[in-house]
């Protein structure tokens, strides 16, 4: 299994649509990587650090796809540059990838 890990610092004076986020662009992901292996799709919004203090982030998604195949099928096909240019819609804040594996 492969993640695709999409992660939002919190930035001073950035803006962060939680809602446009939850009901319009995480459905958009599931409709339109579905077809090319998309699993699962887990998403954390940020509370705190663990001191207590303000969370790193305000938010993260994790993507799991059957293989680095299915991804990249899904992040470079045809709904790919639909999905990533949904994020001037929500957000102003420069996303940070990574790409993990799951035993």
């Amino acid at each position: 299994m492969v993640i695709f890990s999409v992660l939002y610092p919190a930035t001073p004076g950035g803006r962060f649509d939680q809602a446009y986020y939850d009901d319009v662009h995480i459905p958009l992901v599931k409709e339109a990587f579905a077809a090319t292996g998309l699993k699962d799709v887990q998403v954390f919004k940020g509370l705190s650090a663990p001191d207590g203090g303000p969370a790193p982030f305000v938010a993260m998604v994790h993507l799991a796809f059957e293989d680095a195949a299915a991804m990249q099928a899904s992040l470079a096909g045809p709904r790919g540059a639909e999905v990533s240019g949904d994020i001037v819609n929500f957000s102003d804040i420069t996303p940070i990838a990574q790409v993990s594996a799951r035993d």
